[in-house]
């Protein structure tokens, strides 16, 4: 198993949890994506070395092509669902508890298409919290997004849960961010009208293995060009502020919010450790095994820098979760992952 010690890491600080666990039904949506995979490790790992008997129910909108590609999850404790989250079939079995990690990070597709991105978002969160009041769940996770919050004010270093700002509702990208605030409006609905226990996850921005390499993530492109000992391109001038959270520090939160979160009282999910996109890439690079450089297409304006970067400190108060695994940690373990997933491929 790849991910042993990492996984081994999620279940030493999620000791709790697995007491509630313990026999029951999870609801899975999102399950094959980058968050889904890291929840589908750590409970399989569990499940099997804490003997829980527990088992989950696994939306996706075709399982036999994930299961192909990732036999690994191949597992008598996982029952996949095959169906669309706006209107998939609820199981007739009673549900315990859902994670609710089923979104569209996809830029361009926001872009190009924001009304059903926004739809998807809405409506099949909408969905879940039926299938929530209807099996009367002890509790169900709502991964939403920092998005929420809109533009960070360039002078806010870490942006807090009460901020009261909003996407610009006229930009192109609206529609995730937007789709993400009524999501959790939703989720708000349903708990004071039908007591649904949801518990709500702000998540900013990660690392670790299963993140996409060819996508939308910075961190993932030039991850993607260390291994291919490709220089680094940066297409803006560099300056925007982010912190990463490695995957399984992200799995241990999701898992302590799902069970010892506050209803309704949104927590910001990420690192609170700092970085220029530019200090990110050379951080990328140190893990180069030949000499890269890093490029930069545009010269730095002389306007405010943007930051996409969260407050940590309710999580840590209120939960006592913390980041364990720092960046460069992260880092490395996320090229070895995927270096050994490509000699796998090669052989």
């Amino acid at each position: 198993m790849k991910l042993k010690a990492d996984i081994e890491h999620v279940i030493a600080h999620t000791k709790p949890v697995w007491k509630e666990i313990n026999g029951k039904t999870i609801l899975l949506t999102g399950g094959t994506g980058f968050f889904g995979k890291w929840i589908l490790e750590s409970f399989l790992y569990a499940n099997a070395t804490l003997f829980l008997n527990a088992k989950m129910f696994v939306l996706s909108r075709n399982p036999d092509l994930f299961l192909n590609k990732h036999p690994n999850f191949k597992n008598e404790a996982l029952h996949f669902i095959t169906g669309d989250i706006k209107d998939f079939r609820f199981p007739k079995e009673p549900i315990d508890f859902i994670i609710h990690a089923a979104t569209d990070v996809d830029v361009k597709a926001n872009v190009d298409n924001p009304i059903q991105t926004f739809e998807n978002i809405t409506a099949g969160t909408k969905h879940i919290l039926e299938l929530a009041r209807i099996k009367n769940v002890k509790a169900i996770l709502h991964t939403s997004s920092g998005a929420i919050y809109g533009k960070q004010p360039y002078n806010v270093t870490h942006i807090t849960e009460d901020f009261t700002g909003s996407p610009d509702i006229y930009d192109k990208q609206a529609a995730y961010g937007e789709g993400k605030r009524v999501a959790e409006m939703l989720c708000s609905f349903y708990y004071s009208k039908y007591g649904v226990n949801s518990k709500i996850a702000r998540c900013f921005a990660f690392v670790g293995p299963y993140l996409p390499l060819n996508g939308n993530f910075a961190i993932g492109n030039f991850i993607n060009d260390v291994i291919k000992g490709n220089d680094i391109i940066i297409n803006g001038d560099g300056t925007p502020y982010r912190s990463y959270l490695y995957a399984s520090d992200l799995t241990i939160w999701l898992w302590n919010i799902l069970l010892f979160g506050k209803p309704c009282r949104p927590y910001n999910v990420g690192s609170d450790k700092d970085l220029t996109i530019e200090d990110l890439a050379h951080l990328v690079a140190k893990n180069s095994e030949k000499e890269i450089k890093v490029k930069i297409a545009l010269s730095k304006g002389n306007g405010p820098v943007l930051r996409y970067v969260p407050s940590i400190e309710k999580a840590e108060s209120e939960l006592g979760l913390k980041v364990y695994i720092d960046l460069q940690t992260a880092i490395t373990k996320t090229i070895e992952f995927n270096k050994s997933v490509l000699s796998e491929i090669k052989t």
